[in-house]
């Protein structure tokens, strides 16, 4: 990734709300180890009803790295998410150190809080060693500098979208994300479940390959089913729609910084019995395919009336 620009090098500077909204995200993923092996981590205060499970991700693995040493680079992960999070309460990470092997190290984190488990995972870490490659062809997509920015998108169809995700689209993120093609949130039209989407955070990152790792992990939960809800002419922002992520899987292959454009390749190859199964190919701008992800998660269509305020699993924001 040498000779990449970071962000900001493009002569636009990051503005002051987007600075505080990467602040507040590498906040989060700072937790405070209250004894070996045991860690606290808080959830941003800004109204959701539920912590975002990609948050949950990214301090798992937090955690988990914090008792691996530093020539082991994490090649997998895979969760469960037991109960919706509390965002007005902290959350403990205990961290089981199951193994240390010649190459591998595999470590088991159980998130807790409100004295319930709340998720589990588990991860492995591998030490660098040269072997065979081989990878999958990166679609053929436009790439992010052709595409329109969220503000952009906001000037030209705000008016079009509904209204909790005009609200989502408003607000300074630490992610930036931008859509291959933006037409599914216009028309709710069934289409192929499949969509494209270039991420990266919005303002540079430490020279830290794990808190990388992290972040991706962070961003990889948001658009993910909704994949599954293409083919039904719904999104994740429908008021009838409950839906809740209920295990997470990644698989990192090669290095890779995620304040540098990634391309998230999604689909949907299945939904059944108000299940969605979705999988996710992460590129680099040149092409490295550098981490594979499968989650499937809860895909309910309630009955509005039949919604009760406070009590919702529908997935919450990046």
């Amino acid at each position: 990734m040498t000779g990449k620009k970071p962000i900001g090098s493009n002569g636009q500077q990051p503005t002051e709300p987007t600075r505080k909204a990467m602040a507040a995200m590498l906040g989060i993923l700072d937790l405070v180890e209250m004894k070996p092996n045991l860690y606290r981590g808080t959830s941003p205060q800004d109204g959701w009803q539920r912590v975002y499970g990609g948050q949950v991700l990214g301090q798992a693995l937090v955690a988990a790295g914090r008792s691996v040493e530093p020539g082991r680079r994490l090649h997998s992960m895979h969760a469960y998410f037991l109960l919706g999070g509390d965002p007005a309460h902290p959350i403990d990470y205990e961290v089981e150190e199951v193994r240390d092997g010649g190459s591998f190290s595999t470590r088991r984190v159980k998130a807790n809080q409100h004295g319930r488990s709340m998720f589990i995972m588990s991860a492995s870490f591998h030490k660098d060693e040269p072997g065979y490659s081989h990878q999958a062809t990166m679609p053929d997509v436009p790439g992010p500098d052709a595409l329109p920015s969220a503000g952009d998108l906001m000037a030209n169809h705000l008016d079009q979208l509904p209204k909790a995700m005009q609200a989502y689209w408003k607000q300074e993120r630490p992610i930036e994300m931008r859509p291959v093609d933006f037409s599914r949130f216009l028309s709710r039209a069934p289409q192929k479940p499949m969509q494209h989407i270039w991420f990266r955070a919005n303002g540079a990152l430490p020279d830290d390959n794990r808190l990388h790792q992290c972040v991706l992990a962070y961003a990889s939960d948001f658009t993910l089913l909704d994949t599954a809800l293409i083919a039904h002419g719904k999104v994740l922002f429908d008021a009838d729609m409950q839906l809740a992520s209920l295990d997470h899987a990644i698989w990192f292959h090669r290095p890779f910084r995620a304040d540098d454009w990634l391309l998230y390749a999604q689909d949907s190859p299945s939904a059944e019995g108000a299940r969605g199964f979705c999988r996710g190919s992460v590129f680099t701008r040149d092409g490295r395919l550098v981490a594979s992800v499968a989650q499937e998660g809860l895909m309910r269509h309630v009955a509005l009336s039949a919604q009760t305020s406070g009590n919702s699993d529908r997935k919450t924001k990046s």
